[in-house]
């Protein structure tokens, strides 16, 4: 008897959690969806998960390296608890739309404490479908000499940052960007 009870209790409690969760309103579900990756039902079709790719100082020294072809590279230094940082992101995310099929590559170069990688930033990825574009750097494997020897301006005292280059043509800028400003700098590379 105490296990038909058992039993019928447990089955309650799954389907009450059940009925509960199919009538969330729109703006509770939406925080599932930014809180809850993993589950099947609040996955966007364009969803992709993260992958942590860690760059050593020197895979990340070529990816900044000019290239010789027509594509702008729009490389930008973040983190996660970086306000500015957080605040740019949706800039670049729109300017990643406007020109899909144009000859930019957007890369996201994150800086967070390794221990954040698994939680922070695979959150954030995920929840602004930027899996694809995020990279990791451990700052704590930067040396004082990677920065003069890839930036003329950035010293790494303070992020965002972020390096345009097209050819022989670069442009950095530390601090956060407008969405003008953003504007600005893709156009002045055409």
């Amino acid at each position: 008897m105490k296990n038909l009870l058992l039993v019928l209790m447990l089955v309650g409690a799954l389907s009450s959690c059940k009925k509960e969760h199919t009538t969330l309103d729109s703006s509770t579900e939406t925080e599932t969806l930014n809180t809850d990756s993993s589950s099947a039902h609040a996955t966007p079709e364009n969803f992709t998960p993260f992958r942590q790719i860690e760059l050593s100082p020197d895979q990340a020294s070529a990816l900044l390296a000019k290239k010789d072809n027509d594509t702008l590279y729009i490389t930008n230094f973040f983190a996660t608890w970086c306000g500015p940082c957080m605040r740019e992101i949706p800039h670049f995310k729109e300017k990643m739309q406007e020109v899909k099929g144009q000859p930019v590559k957007f890369t996201f170069v994150g800086i967070d404490a390794r221990e954040d990688w698994p939680t922070k930033v695979k959150d954030f990825a995920e929840e602004n479908n930027l899996s694809k574009n995020i990279l990791l750097v451990d700052p704590e494997k930067l040396s004082l000499e990677f920065f003069p020897k890839n930036f003329d301006q950035w010293d790494g005292g303070s992020i965002p940052f972020t390096l345009m280059r097209k050819g022989e043509k670069s442009d950095e800028t530390i601090g956060m960007m407008t969405k003008e400003i953003l504007d600005e700098k893709i156009s002045s590379f055409k």
